[in-house]
């Protein structure tokens, strides 16, 4: 995934911050826009493993089948937040394997072994291979209210949507809750035991998570915690507004620094860039950083101006995931970590 920025925003200057911005025209849709049916409300119930299948995305798209789809394509967030529900995707595009080889950070619990993967960095999808595996449905995230599709490229877009019909989900401009509700009612939909014990705990604990945070929010609201993003050139601090973990624990009651808009302008309204000689422009007691691939990770930062940070010599520097793998397991986490966060912060600022 590149971190390089481009002067005005693009898609590709915009990655390592967890939002997309104009991303163009969307993926041409696929099915019945007119249709009411929407969720798991329309379809089949989660002990049926055959018959029809209707869903309705977040792009007013319904998308209706013979039976329930088990050719699934996705986009790697996707294909891990429905394996967390006990759905197995057979191939994926978007962050998967690092350098080493291994799983990435946005494949959680994946066998990556046993998906084919289709493209794994930025602009990369082998629609041959795509072909090939006879999809059913492709199935991704959306970073603008245009419906484009999350890594699927602008210049094959076309090509990929003859294949087979897509389910997008939005995760733009709301709260984490809502996409974490939308992907439950889709595994459900296909076909996923949703009163199974550790999808059920799972939900409890981050409703548990949840609680634990807005109490720690609420007895510290002196804390500042800053959301930032490392390359080479610059150091990017991202504004709570459009990202649907930072509007979350903004709603919990986290007390976020917040870039005026006006300096978010080049980042599209997601974020602000700074060169590193002014990465103190903000004062921070707690510093989340994303946690990508594509980013530079706070052992690796060499710059003299990060390490007098005030929180960076306090030890209060946690990772952050923008782009959260949506299931209630992978998300508990991120919660009971900023809590832990807060309740053990100093104010350094």
């Amino acid at each position: 995934m590149p971190n390089a920025r481009a002067a005005r925003p693009t898609r590709r200057g915009i990655l390592a911050v967890g939002g997309a911005l104009g991303l163009g025209a969307a993926l041409a849709a696929c099915g019945d826009d007119d249709a009411s049916s929407s969720g798991s409300k329309s379809s089949a119930s989660a002990s049926a493993k055959s018959g029809p299948w209707t869903f309705k995305d977040d792009r007013g798209t319904t998308v209706k089948l013979d039976k329930i789809p088990t050719n699934i394509v996705a986009f790697t967030g996707v294909g891990a937040a429905l394996y967390d529900y006990g759905i197995q995707v057979k191939g994926v595009f978007g962050p998967t394997k690092t350098a080493a080889g291994k799983a990435d950070v946005q494949a959680g619990d994946m066998d990556i072994s046993k998906v084919t993967i289709l493209g794994n960095v930025w602009d990369e999808f082998n629609v041959e291979k795509y072909a090939a595996l006879a999809p059913e449905v492709l199935i991704s995230t959306m970073f603008d209210n245009a419906g484009t599709l999350w890594y699927v490229p602008e210049a094959s877009k076309d090509k990929i949507a003859k294949l087979a019909p897509s389910v997008g989900v939005s995760v733009y401009d709301r709260q984490l809750t809502a996409p974490l509700q939308r992907m439950w009612e889709l595994a459900e939909s296909l076909g996923a035991d949703m009163t199974a014990a550790a999808v059920t705990d799972a939900k409890k604990k981050f409703e548990d998570a949840a609680a634990r945070l807005r109490a720690a929010a609420k007895a510290k609201p002196e804390i500042k915690v800053l959301a930032g993003s490392a390359s080479e050139a610059l150091f990017y601090v991202s504004g709570t507004n459009l990202s649907i973990d930072l509007e979350y624990f903004k709603a919990l009651g986290v007390n976020f620094v917040e870039p005026p808009e006006s300096a978010k302008a080049e980042g599209g309204g997601w974020y602000e860039s700074l060169s590193w000689e002014n990465v103190d422009k903000y004062a921070a007691d707690i510093i989340m950083m994303d946690d990508r691939s594509s980013t530079i990770q706070p052992a690796d930062i060499a710059e003299a101006t990060w390490k007098k940070l005030p929180a960076v010599k306090a030890g209060q520097v946690i990772a952050r995931s923008p782009e959260p793998i949506l299931s209630y397991a992978k998300c508990v986490p991120l919660l009971e970590n900023l809590a832990e966060a807060l309740e053990n912060a100093k104010k350094v600022a």
